[in-house]
Parts: C-alpha cells; structure tokens; sequence
C-alpha cells in the first residue's frame, strides 16, 4: 500500500512544530509535563475522593460520632447475620462520577456546618435533625432511592420470605411507584421528635 505524496514531510513538518521551544522549551516536553501533571492530579483529586468516603472520615467529627454513628450502631446495617455493613457513603454518596461529584459539592455546605459549629453540640444537633432530615429524604426521594437500590431491590425480592406485613407493603409500594425511603425513614438513625409518620 502505497502512502499519499507528501505524508513523510507532513509528519516531520508535525515533529518539527512539537519540538520547536516556545520559548525555552519545546512543545512535546510541555504538553508531556502537562500530561503527567494532569494524571497526578487526577489520581490525587479520586485517592482524596476516596478517603472522604470511608466511615472514619465521615464520623471523625464529634457531632457524627455522638449522635447518627452511636445510632447507626444499633441497626441492621451495622450488625447483622451475614456480616454485610453498609457505611455512611454506601447510604448517602452516590457510586455513578457524576453524581457522586455533585454531592460532594454539597458536602461543602455540611462541612462549614461543621467549622462554624451550627451543629457543635448535642442540643443543636437535635434542634436541626428535622432540617437535615427532612433534606437528606428529600435528595433520596428524588434520585428514586438510588443508593438503596445499590444493595435492595423490589424485583429482586423473593416475597415467599417476607413476613406477611412486608410482602403486602413491598407489592402495594411496587403498584403505586413508592421508592425505598417512602416507607423506610429512620432505618439508620432516630427519626426527628417532630416526625409526624403519614400512614398513622
């Protein structure tokens, strides 16, 4: 296969504009340190990502660690008989980039609660819990449950080992198009005192 007339001195041409300094250096040393600083700053930028998502950053707060964790470790995603635990991120960071992204951003809100102490002792925490709770359903509600159906799903239920009360709930949510945190509000931590439940 022949090449087209010309194609040897378009490539050198191309090798002698990148090796041209701009000027002290050339333009194939800065786009190679540009690439190497953008793959450095991309794997700090997910490694940082990481971090905040494990169960000692998000409870490394006196606020987190005295109230929701102390809670959290009474409940089912904490212990339970197949030693599956579902932390913090699992229930309140979504796993798709995107999303994830966005609610780390608005994890900066929450984090300047934290530096300017709007939530710094337990009488604060509980005068904000229906705020805070009623914004954290809100985002659930919204996203149609999306990280409890990392791990839970109505299809994938089998109804003959529920408990009657739980299969007849499931099918009713099923046919009216309720998502998980319709029904299940407080499965992790105390529902606000000023909770009032719908269906009572």
């Amino acid at each position: 296969m022949s090449q087209p007339a010309g194609a040897p001195s378009r490539l050198r041409r191309l090798c002698s504009f990148l090796r041209r300094p701009s000027a002290r250096y050339s333009l194939a040393g800065l786009l190679s340190v540009g690439f190497i600083s953008g793959i450095l700053f991309w794997g700090g930028f997910h490694t940082g990502m990481d971090a905040t998502n494990t169960l000692e950053f998000c409870v490394s707060c006196h606020e987190m660690n005295d109230t929701v964790y102390q809670e959290y470790k009474e409940t089912v995603h904490y212990s339970n008989r197949s030693g599956v635990r579902a932390v913090c991120s699992d229930c309140h960071v979504p796993k798709q980039w995107a999303h994830k992204l966005v609610r780390k951003i608005k994890a900066s809100k929450e984090v300047y609660g934290t530096l300017t102490g709007v939530i710094n002792t337990k009488e604060k925490f509980e005068a904000k819990r229906m705020e805070m709770a009623q914004s954290e359903w809100a985002q659930m509600k919204a996203s149609d449950s999306r990280e409890c159906r990392n791990c839970h799903n109505l299809d994938s239920m089998d109804p003959k080992k529920q408990k009657p009360k739980a299969r007849e709930n499931h099918a009713k949510a099923k046919q009216e198009g309720k998502t998980c945190i319709d029904c299940h509000k407080g499965i992790a931590h105390l529902l606000p005192k000023e909770y009032v439940d719908p269906d009572e």
